[in-house]
C-alpha cells in the first residue's frame, strides 16, 4: 500500500479531470474509489465542491446510463480569461488581515469579481460574499494569509495591481 500524501487543490483538481477523461465515471463512489487508487483520500462532500468548480456534469449516454464529463481544455481555459477579465475590470483595490481579504471593487462590479474568485478555485480562498455595490469579502482557510492569496492571484492575473 502506498503512503497518502496531501495534495493541493490544483494538484486534485488536475488528477480528477484526468480521471474523468480517461474513464467512464458514473458515480462519485466511483470517482471517490479512482481517487483511493492514486493515494488521494478526501470526503464526498470535497469532492461534490470539486466536480462544480470543475463545471462537470452528468450527462446521458442513451440506454447506457449516465456518466461525468468536463468541458475540453479550451472551454476551460476560456472561461478562465472571462474570469480574469472580471477581476481586472472590476477591482480597484485588495487588503487584508488574519481572517479577511476586502477587495474593493467599481460600483456594480462586486458580484462579477466574487464569482470570478469562486470560479478559479484558489486553494486559500474558503468562500467569498459580494457586497452590495463595490466590496467583496474573501473568507481565508485555515494557513492561508491574504499575502499568500495576492501572491496566487498574480501568478494567476500578472497584469493584477497591488493598489
Amino acid at each position: 500500500m502506498h503512503e497518502a500524501h496531501e495534495v493541493s487543490r490544483r494538484e486534485r483538481l488536475k488528477i480528477i479531470l484526468r480521471l474523468l477523461r480517461e474513464n467512464r465515471v458514473e458515480s462519485q463512489d466511483e470517482l471517490l474509489s479512482l481517487l483511493e487508487e492514486k493515494n488521494v483520500f478526501i470526503t464526498q462532500a470535497t469532492l461534490s465542491r470539486d466536480l462544480k468548480l470543475l463545471k462537470a456534469s452528468k450527462v446521458g449516454a442513451g440506454s447506457e446510463g449516465y456518466f461525468y464529463a468536463v468541458p475540453s481544455d479550451d472551454e476551460l481555459r476560456k472561461r478562465e480569461e472571462i474570469y480574469v477579465q472580471d477581476i481586472l475590470r472590476g477591482y480597484v483595490s485588495i487588503d487584508w488581515n488574519d481572517q479577511l481579504v476586502v477587495i474593493k471593487t467599481y460600483s456594480g462590479h462586486s458580484s462579477p469579481v466574487a464569482l470570478a474568485l469562486d470560479n478559479m478555485g484558489l486553494d486559500g480562498v474558503l468562500g467569498t460574499i459580494a457586497g452590495q455595490d463595490n466590496n467583496v469579502f474573501v473568507a481565508l482557510r485555515k494557513g492561508y494569509s491574504g499575502e499568500a492569496i495576492l501572491a496566487d492571484l498574480k501568478e494567476r492575473i500578472p497584469e493584477l495591481d497591488e493598489d
